[in-house]
């Protein structure tokens, strides 16, 4: 394994963080989550446009740049640091990996160009808020029961006339989904007997769709709830033998080494912003970062988000890993946003300040992929670590 990055990697990085430092200060991202579609359409054209951000990882044969996960992580590390509200993580994290997985060549030539030029985004519709256990974070998604289970709950599909299907239920904190303009929808299909959960694509002016923005925690991360009635849909694949539950923890693992890169880009931003104002504010005479106390703290952070940051491009090299390094960037995150807020002291305390915009980020993520202890656990039962315990103990 070289650790070292690459000369167009540290392009990558170098570019993306000029532009988002002009084009991403918190003042913008408040006004950019204030809009309509929850993000500003001019720079997501210019990051799509200009550095190909959408289609980093994506096959030069679909019209990506072809690069890696490790490409994309490095991107989504400068997002996290500018808190870019996009739908980079649903379209490219997500969508994007399970199109490519499970569409038919037909579908993914349809879809897959227009993903890479950033004019089509997409969003990944799971019923019951279970996004985590159904991309395989938090517990094993093969029984489907995070998909609403039998005959009842979740979202129902059905055939329908000309070969088309119908989908009826509900989802709720659909990442970007009321701007998107494809679905991807979780739904149950066979009845009781033959019960099994499929992907269909879900067109934004499909009938029957009614998509609603939700009050989120964390208005750079903009959910929906998603109602589906009787709505017109196609299966994503060729039949419906997919082994979705395996593409979605396959696309889960790839989205938790993004995450993971998002929350350490997140953690370094509000470490370097909390040093800077400790060195420019004065207590006593002096700066309070010269107080031992307040430089035991710091340094502390400082081992914490370097010690994440190490494990969140372990992962984006071997994406099997990507849960456990979710949990550790996850923590790192959540430490260095609170120790953010305490030591900019009542200022800090103000929700109008910049520090809350990270703290909100922290507790959000942690909220829709965590917890920290489930990630964790999942990632000791798949690592047979109980079952050796339990071996031990009889």
């Amino acid at each position: 394994m070289d650790t070292a990055f690459t000369a167009e990697q540290d392009e990558i990085r170098r570019t993306l963080r000029e532009l988002l430092t002009k084009r991403s200060g918190p003042e913008e991202v408040r006004a950019a989550v204030r809009t309509a579609a929850g993000y500003d359409p001019q720079l997501w054209a210019q990051l799509s446009e200009q550095l190909g951000l959408p289609g980093l990882a994506l096959p030069q044969s679909y019209g990506g740049v072809g690069c890696g996960l490790a490409e994309l992580a490095l991107a989504c590390e400068e997002t996290g640091r500018a808190l870019l509200p996009s739908p980079l993580l649903a379209t490219a994290g997500l969508a994007a990996p399970l199109i490519t997985a499970l569409g038919t060549p037909g579908q993914r030539d349809e879809l897959l160009p227009r993903i890479a030029i950033g004019s089509l985004t997409c969003a990944l519709a799971v019923p019951g808020g279970a996004l985590a256990s159904a991309l395989g974070l938090t517990a094993d998604n093969a029984s489907g029961e995070w998909a609403g289970g039998g005959r009842a709950g979740g979202v129902q599909a059905r055939p329908g006339d000309g070969g088309e299907w119908l989908l009826y239920g509900e989802a709720g904190q659909v990442l970007d989904g009321h701007s998107a303009g494809l679905l991807l929808v979780a739904a149950h299909t066979g009845g009781f007997a033959r019960s099994r959960t499929l992907l269909y694509l879900v067109r934004a002016d499909a009938a029957g769709l009614t998509r609603v923005r939700q009050t989120s925690l964390d208005e750079t991360r903009p959910q929906a709830r998603i109602e589906l009635r009787d709505c017109a849909a196609e299966l994503l694949g060729a039949d419906d033998a997919a082994d979705v539950p395996g593409a979605l923890a396959g696309a889960g693992a790839r989205a938790a080494a993004l995450l993971a890169a998002e929350a350490v880009g997140a953690a370094a931003s509000a470490l370097d912003r909390t040093v800077e104002y400790v060195r420019a504010r004065e207590q006593f005479g002096r700066a309070i970062g010269s107080f031992q106390a307040v430089k035991h703290r710091l340094a502390d952070l400082y081992v914490r988000v370097q010690a994440a940051r190490s494990a969140a491009y372990y992962a984006a090299w071997d994406p099997a890993e990507g849960g456990l390094a979710l949990a550790q960037c996850l923590e790192a995150l959540r430490v260095a946003t609170g120790e953010a807020v305490q030591l900019h002291g009542g200022i800090g305390f103000t929700w109008e300040h910049e520090a809350h915009l990270y703290f909100k980020r922290a507790t959000a993520d942690e909220l829709l992929f965590g917890p920290v202890h489930r990630l964790r656990a999942h990632a000791a039962e798949r690592a047979g670590l109980f079952a050796a315990r339990s071996a031990v103990a009889v």
